[in-house]
């Protein structure tokens, strides 16, 4: 089974700050906020079995889960925070309505009043205050220059929006407290210096972007928030998600009062919005693909030599004395070539599709080689939401894989596809390439056959 003859990959999208004003509001947080992919433009080409929600619900199968989708974020795109806030926040939201009712009072819900005064508010205050001495404003005061909304700095002080405020230690906010809910299934938390460290990032944060109110420690998950800010939100933080100064002051803002979800509820529009129209549908275009590219190259330069090869022998027999069927021979170079190269230049290898296999990724070559608990430790530490920052620079298989000489990555391990909207998807690449290759062929075999004989040998 294949789908239309008409179908086309994905389109790749490139990577650019999304624009929400330009976007429906979701209904709710903590579900599908932005509504489901099919309904955009970049849908193209993705399947319903493939759509992102299946792939987040764990409705689909190798090279098209949730792990696969991490990887992908991790080693190719180098963007898995989104992905990773966003299951972070998805546990979240189940786990904060899972709590007594007289817990959930505690944070109430932040509302969308609430954020609209909050924009306009930050919006009222974006522009700098001007000041001047007092010497400066006598010489001003009773002309046209004089300007009630300058500000006087008296003399002898400085002003106090240009030094920057001094980030606190843990022992100045004390509202930023251990909270005695637990931010995990198993009840962990951090050891003291990783708490301490987490605590004044956070305190940090909330003093750049000018947060007078302490958050209250009694409110649930208030110590997990704290890590949140740290990992993905402060400036420098080693998930920090792509969002603009007013974003993020905004929603600092709403965690200093509440640690309700609906706090994130314009972040995790962007986060989602990202995932579903940006990254989902590269993920599927890259999955498609089933060879690296030294093995996609060299299906490439085979599809090129069968088309040279098949106009090679149409020209040796046109130029000799042979009748004109025998020029028909030259069908094979040119049927083999042109569906090699099609179907290579959608990322396929005709070899490997006839099998349904596909090649190891690098990652995953080396990972029967690799120390076992380094690499759990490694698939840990991608999945778990309040951990370091994604660099695999250091990991074992990197150096392994770029000492492998390219006959070898051309002819690595291979694996077979299990999930089959994917194998459809390239059944149906590979029926394109065929008829387009029936088609190309039918018209150069015409056109040799048509021309007089040379009659030179």
């Amino acid at each position: 089974m294949v789908y239309s003859l008409t179908y086309r990959r994905p389109p790749h999208v490139d990577h650019r700050t999304p624009s929400l004003a330009s976007e429906k509001t979701g209904q709710s947080v903590g579900g599908s906020t932005l509504g489901g992919c099919q309904d955009s433009p970049v849908s193209i080409g993705i399947p319903e079995a493939l759509s992102f929600d299946r792939i987040i619900d764990g409705g689909t199968c190798p090279p098209c889960t949730t792990r696969d989708f991490m990887n992908y974020l991790i080693y190719i795109e180098h963007a898995a925070e989104n992905l990773q806030f966003f299951l972070w926040f998805k546990d979240y939201a189940k786990r904060f309505h899972l709590l007594p009712e007289n817990e959930r009072k505690l944070a109430p819900e932040w509302t969308t009043e609430q954020v609209e005064a909050q924009a306009l508010a930050m919006k009222d205050t974006s522009a700098p205050m001007k000041t001047i001495s007092p010497d400066t404003a006598a010489v001003f005061k009773g002309t046209d220059f004089s300007n009630p909304k300058i500000t006087v700095v008296e003399s002898g002080k400085g002003n106090p929006f240009n030094t920057p405020p001094l980030t606190p230690n843990s022992g100045e906010r004390e509202s930023i407290a251990p909270s005695e809910y637990p931010w995990s299934d198993s009840g962990s938390t951090l050891p003291g210096p990783f708490k301490a460290h987490h605590d004044k990032k956070a305190a940090g944060a909330f003093d750049a972007a000018d947060v007078k109110l302490q958050p209250f420690t009694v409110q649930p998950f208030r110590e997990e928030i704290s890590r949140v800010i740290a990992i993905y939100i402060a400036d420098g933080a080693p998930r920090q998600l792509n969002l603009s100064s007013k974003e993020r002051a905004a929603l600092l803002h709403a965690l200093a009062v509440t640690t309700h979800p609906t706090a994130f509820r314009q972040i995790i529009h962007t986060v989602e919005w990202a995932l579903r129209h940006q990254a989902h549908p590269n993920f599927i275009r890259w999955t498609i693909c089933n060879g690296n590219r030294p093995r996609v190259i060299f299906a490439r330069g085979l599809g090129i030599a069968g088309i040279v090869g098949g106009t090679l022998a149409a020209i040796l027999i046109v130029l000799s004395n042979a009748g004109r069927g025998w020029r028909v021979l030259s069908a094979i170079g040119f049927m083999i070539g042109v569906a090699t190269l099609v179907a290579a230049w959608k990322g396929m290898c005709v070899v490997l599709h006839g099998m349904h296999h596909r090649h190891l990724r690098p990652w995953e070559l080396f990972a029967e080689d690799d120390d076992a608990s380094s690499a759990l430790e490694m698939k840990k530490d991608s999945f778990d939401s309040l951990g370091s920052s994604n660099s695999y620079e250091d990991q074992p298989w990197v150096a392994k894989y770029e000492k492998r000489n390219i006959i070898r990555k051309i002819f690595d391990r291979e694996v077979w596809i299990q999930e089959p909207a994917l194998r459809q998807i390239q059944d149906t690449i590979f029926l394109q390439a065929v008829l387009g290759s029936v088609i190309i062929t039918a018209v150069c075999v015409g056109i040799f056959v048509a021309l007089p004989k040379g009659n030179y040998y």
